[in-house]
């Protein structure tokens, strides 16, 4: 699914930027997951995130996001119990999408024509069937975004867009709790301007040429997004916007 995108000049200097418009709360990831929850012919969704990471044995899936309504704890215990140490397992290894099929009402995918491109359970001991898809972001943000009926519509192309859209939404989530953590200070237009510069690998020279600025200016606009963004380096500071979007 593609973000929205913002076109920003900086005036005076001819540079313009794209700013990729992210989720400005969670309530904003529910239409998504309730569009790719129709392109499968799913009943329900839910978004598991894995908690405790880099923890021995402390690693667990929980719920963050879903749609069962009432029944919603219930079932997304169930298949933690049933499938969570099989999902943990399977992502240290593997992004290939899940299926299983549930105990009462069969989840029938036909997966012949596109079977090397997913992983079935068998003998998951749920009532619901259904597919998740594995999300690696790195040390923080792994998880799965997982769909849930009888019969689920699947080709190889719904596969892989459905995998895609599955990754903008833990990218989201992930950067919804890192803006929780940012200061209330937002970056202002310059500093965001030399972030993407620099970002796309440009030196402060080459920086403060291309928006006519000096170079001890441009190294004070990283170092103060830098502390904005509490990072500790310049590095760090550019992979945290990206995930919070304001570069790409």
């Amino acid at each position: 699914m593609a973000y929205s995108r913002e076109h920003v000049s900086d005036i005076g200097t001819g540079f313009q930027y794209v700013r990729v418009q992210r989720a400005s709360s969670r309530s904003d990831l529910f239409p998504k997951l309730v569009s790719m929850q129709k392109n499968l012919n799913a009943r329900n969704f839910a978004v598991f995130r894995i908690a405790g990471a880099g923890l021995p044995n402390k690693r667990k899936l929980v719920c963050e996001l879903e749609n069962w309504g009432a029944s919603g704890l219930e079932n997304g215990n169930r298949l933690i119990d049933a499938c969570g140490e099989l999902f943990l397992q399977h992502i240290d290894f593997s992004l290939l999408p899940v299926v299983w099929e549930g105990t009462e009402l069969a989840t029938r995918v036909d997966t012949n024509e596109f079977a090397p491109m997913i992983k079935r359970l068998e003998q998951v001991c749920v009532p619901f069937g259904g597919i998740a898809f594995p999300v690696r972001l790195g040390a923080v943000g792994n998880g799965y975004v997982a769909f849930f009926s009888n019969t689920l519509d699947v080709t190889s192309d719904i596969i892989v867009d459905q995998h895609v859209r599955s990754c903008q939404i833990m990218v989201d989530l992930l950067a919804l709790e890192e803006k929780r953590a940012v200061p209330s200070e937002t970056l202002s237009d310059r500093e965001i301007a030399c972030l993407q510069l620099a970002g796309d690998g440009q030196i402060s020279e080459e920086i403060a040429d291309k928006l006519g600025l000096s170079v001890h200016t441009v190294n004070a606009y990283l170092g103060s997004a830098t502390i904005k963004l509490d990072s500790v380096n310049r590095i760090q500071a550019i992979a945290k916007a990206i995930r919070l979007g304001y570069i790409h």
